[in-house]
């Protein structure tokens, strides 16, 4: 009869598993610090926590982004959720000299315009407040604080069913630089970037969206 020799294999101890744990909130912790350059690079070496990290910092600014493109926040999600099955399966095919959050964003882009295609309804923008004098030094609009007292609250939110209306009348092209300006922050150039289009139809098509979206709510404002 043939021996059978049953190789034993031990548990690791809790200081080896602690020791493990420490390793991995380590480079987690390193992840946090690095700029999103150094975190695609270390995730293109290999390093598959990386990728969280991106999700980490993208997911929800991405999701506001979307959800305030089409208006179907369910809608946003499954999108979203696209967005970073892309960036999984073609990170190596980005081009490192840009920015990755240019890159993303533009993804996100394309995959709202192309839901907007597919619908019969256009989509609804939500804002707080609304200013007659654009300027570029201005930060991007927000939403309402919801520590006002009621009646500043049924206010904004009035002024925000207006605002609704407004934009639903602006055209796509417009409500996505817009959208792209005064709620996410972003400058010219990387709006043409994301929007694939040249700095000087941006601009041109912000300024318009701008006028026009004053000139519908500044009635209901008075």
């Amino acid at each position: 009869m043939t021996n059978v020799v049953r190789k034993t294999v031990a548990a690791p101890s809790p200081a080896a598993l602690a020791r493990a744990e420490l390793s991995g909130s380590s480079i987690r912790d390193r992840l946090r610090l690095e700029d999103d350059s150094a975190v695609v690079s270390a995730f293109l070496n290999g390093e598959e926590r990386a990728f969280s990290e991106l999700v980490e910092r993208y997911q929800t600014r991405l999701l506001n982004f979307v959800y305030r493109t089409i208006g179907d926040r369910e809608k946003a999600e499954d999108l979203v959720q696209e967005v970073f099955i892309r960036v999984y399966r073609h990170l190596h095919r980005f081009d490192r000299s840009k920015k990755f959050s240019t890159w993303v964003y533009t993804i996100a882009s394309n995959l709202a315009k192309n839901e907007l295609r597919n619908r019969s309804r256009n989509p609804l923008v939500l804002f707080q407040t609304i200013t007659k004098n654009w300027q570029d030094e201005e930060r991007p609009l927000q939403f309402e604080d919801v520590g006002n007292r009621p009646d500043d609250l049924y206010r904004k939110r009035d002024i925000r069913e207006k605002v609704e209306e407004a934009v639903d009348q602006l055209p796509e092209h417009h409500r996505n630089v817009f959208v792209l300006r005064e709620l996410e922050g972003k400058s010219y150039e990387e709006i043409a970037e994301i929007t694939n289009t040249n700095l000087g139809t941006v601009k041109s098509r912000l300024n318009r969206a701008r006028n026009s979206f004053a000139e519908i709510i500044e009635p209901w404002l008075r």
